[in-house]
């Protein structure tokens, strides 16, 4: 009876032993990213091509505005006939706004697919080397503490940010 009891409470403390000898580490990709000379550059360069689109969108919506105090101020001077007339012309040029702002910064506009363009290749790499780091080093779970609001502290002897841009190549 006291042997199986002894048996029963080494197999447990075993298996705790081996569940609690899972490597875990965290990594900050902003902190990577921030420190790959590339990356900024990328950045900079959508920062230029979105105040480029901005500026163009703004134009448009300018226009518009343009174009409906000029009709507030002749309204009174116009047929029933013009006035839908010209209305229909603001409609049109409210909605060609539109449809240019959702064609640059729409869930499928050109500025989402630029950045994809410019930035999946550096989260790319950092992904590559975080996996490599979890192999080589025998990591189980690898967090991001930039990106995942729930970790809440990591202390500094798991964070392998540094280690992951080694194997990038930076330091």
């Amino acid at each position: 009876m006291m042997m199986k009891r002894y048996l029963l409470l080494t197999t447990l403390m075993l298996l705790c032993m081996f569940g609690y000898s899972q490597k875990y580490a965290v990594v900050d990709s902003e902190y990577i990213l921030k420190k790959i000379p590339n990356y900024k550059a990328a950045l900079e360069q959508l920062d230029k091509l979105a105040q480029l689109y901005q500026k163009d969108v703004q134009t448009k919506f300018d226009d518009v505005d343009q174009a409906y105090r000029a009709y507030q101020a002749e309204k009174v001077l116009l047929t029933e006939s013009q006035k839908r007339s010209r209305e229909a012309e603001l409609q049109k040029k409210e909605l060609d706004a539109n449809e240019l702002q959702r064609k640059y910064f729409g869930p499928e506009g050109v500025m989402l697919k630029k950045r994809e363009e410019l930035l999946k290749p550096f989260y790319d790499q950092v992904f590559s080397a975080v996996k490599e780091l979890a192999t080589d080093g025998g990591y189980s779970l690898i967090l991001d503490k930039a990106n995942n609001p729930s970790v809440m502290f990591a202390s500094s002897k798991i964070d392998k940010s540094d280690e992951v841009l080694q194997k990038l190549g930076y330091k």
